[in-house]
């Protein structure tokens, strides 16, 4: 049985034609700071987002951590949100390797931070406080990209009080995507990060590339997270071989985008309307179900025992990406369906009967 893979849209494999562009690549060795393809990349991504400069690193975590331990010193604090992946998800790298305190905030339900919450949380200049240097917004969050009114207001009173600012832009071209309508995604990408110093962009989630992110921001910080990547291990030898599939997914997979979040719609509408449901929709690539009676994990069972991935640590979470299509969904509504058709009780015989993926 093949498998519908829906956790996360970090599961894609290189196309092949992404596998060509890779093994044609030009190569040399980054740390000499040779490698054409990934300047190439660098450049690329640099102008397309209106920055200075930018720096290819292994992963999104990698990129948030050399944007904060660039932005802020030893003793200084950044600003984000109570569930921000660069605060919740990544290891408490800022404060391990950094010395860098988090102060985290409430989200509200869209994801943003309440602007007077972000001005109650700046620290007087005083010694008995934190240095207050760095705001920290994420987009899209949860599947929903911010809106551009307040990204604008954000970023303007961080300004006003002296921080700079950086955006988890994970995946920025979902965002560019859904913001542009139909119109150009790469001029909405760069409307997006226009007012943000830094910026990170994952390569390998929605646009299916295998590894690596890329912090954009000015000549000064890139310069500074190019020392701090050194520092961490993350300096890379013939790594054109992956900045080419990054930039063959620049090319090919940010307009295709809007495929995921037309599946992502269509799941979402679905599973709808099917009772013990509650479908909390994006309008990208991910859709959040909270299931009735405390019986997700069971269904994750019986979704798995029939090829169907999904995962469920805030509520169930299907990720739409390259390698699902139309067959996959309907595959999986079809399962969700027959989940609630069973009697309570008779799930865990059914799954064990399943044929396992």
């Amino acid at each position: 049985m093949s498998v519908v893979d829906l956790r996360s849209d970090t599961v894609t494999r290189p196309t092949a034609a992404m596998r060509e562009a890779m093994m044609a690549a030009e190569l040399g060795d980054d740390v000499f700071g040779d490698d054409p393809t990934v300047h190439r990349l660098q450049d690329r991504l640099a102008a397309l987002l209106g920055k200075e400069a930018a720096l290819f690193v292994s992963s999104g975590t990698q990129s948030n951590l050399l944007a904060l331990i660039s932005h802020c010193e030893r003793g200084d604090e950044y600003l984000a949100g109570q569930m921000a992946h660069c605060y919740r998800y990544e290891g408490g790298g800022a404060a391990i390797l950094g010395s860098i305190q988090p102060q985290p905030l409430p989200q509200q339900a869209d994801g943003t931070l309440a602007l007077a919450d972000i001005a109650g949380a700046i620290k007087p200049i005083d010694p008995h406080f934190a240095r207050t240097k760095l705001l920290c917004l994420e987009n899209t969050w949860n599947g929903q990209p911010l809106m551009l009114d307040y990204l604008d207001a954000a970023t303007a009173l961080a300004r006003q009080h002296g921080l700079a600012t950086h955006l988890d832009g994970a995946r920025l071209f979902n965002a560019a995507v859904a913001t542009a309508a139909g119109g150009d995604p790469y001029a909405a990408a760069r409307r997006i990060v226009a007012e943000f110093d830094s910026v990170s962009v994952c390569l390998s989630k929605g646009l299916g590339a295998p590894v690596g992110s890329v912090l954009c921001g000015s000549k000064a910080l890139i310069e500074r997270a190019h020392r701090w990547r050194k520092v961490l291990g993350g300096g890379m030898r013939q790594v054109g071989l992956l900045a080419a599939a990054g930039l063959h997914a620049l090319d090919h997979h940010v307009a295709r985008l809007a495929d995921d979040h037309a599946l992502a719609q269509r799941l979402a509408q679905g599973l709808a309307g099917i009772n013990g449901l509650s479908v909390r929709s994006a309008s990208t690539n991910i859709v959040f179900v909270d299931v009735a009676e405390g019986r997700g994990a069971v269904l994750l069972e019986h979704l798995a025992a029939r090829g169907i991935l999904a995962t469920g640590l805030i509520g169930l979470r299907f990720v739409t990406h390259l390698d699902v299509d139309a067959a996959g969904i309907d595959r999986t509504l079809a399962a969700v369906r027959e989940f609630f058709a069973l009697p309570v009780g008779a799930h865990a015989r059914a799954a064990t009967a399943a044929a396992p993926y």
